[in-house]
C-alpha cells in the first residue's frame, strides 16, 4: 500500500511563515498560527512542504488502510489562506453561519483574509473539531 506523501517533519514553522510573499497573507498566517496553538495545545508542526499541522490522530478505514493525520492545519495558499477543519462542516451549521466570509471544502475552511471572519467564532470551531477528532479516534 502506497504511503501517503504528506509527512510531518522538522522544518522551522516560523521560518517557513516568514518567507511567505503577500505580507498580508503573511501577517494572517501568523494570526492563525498562533490561534491554532492556543485553540489545540498543541506545537504546530510542518507536514510537506507548505501544511502547517497541530497534534494528529490515527485513523484507520474498513478498507485495511492507516495512517496518521493532523487534528487541525493550515496552509498559507496564494489564492487565500486553507485551514484544515479535520471533522468536517455538517454539524457546525450555527458556527458556519456566523463565521463571515469563507468558501468550504469538504474540510477545508478557504477565507482570503482574517479581517473576513470572526475569530472567536473560528477558535470554537477549531475546538469542537479536535474535541470530535480525538474523541471519535481513540487510538490517538
Amino acid at each position: 500500500m502506497a504511503e501517503i506523501k504528506t509527512q510531518p517533519h522538522d522544518g522551522d514553522v516560523r521560518t517557513f511563515l516568514s518567507q511567505v510573499e503577500n505580507e498580508k497573507r503573511r501577517e494572517d498566517a501568523f494570526t492563525i498560527l498562533e490561534l491554532m496553538e492556543e485553540v489545540t495545545g498543541e506545537e504546530a508542526v510542518m507536514w510537506g512542504e507548505s501544511i502547517i499541522g497541530f497534534g494528529s490522530y490515527h485513523y484507520r478505514y474498513a478498507s485495511g488502510r492507516e495512517g496518521d493525520w493532523m487534528l487541525a492545519g493550515f496552509a498559507p495558499r496564494k489564492q487565500n489562506l486553507s485551514l484544515y477543519i479535520m471533522a468536517g462542516f455538517d454539524d457546525y451549521d450555527d458556527l458556519m453561519s456566523k463565521i463571515g466570509k469563507h468558501k468550504t471544502g469538504k474540510s477545508c475552511l478557504y477565507i482570503n483574509k482574517v479581517e473576513d471572519i470572526d475569530l472567536d467564532v473560528l477558535r470554537e470551531l477549531v475546538k469542537k473539531s479536535v474535541d470530535h477528532m480525538k474523541a471519535t479516534n481513540p487510538d490517538s
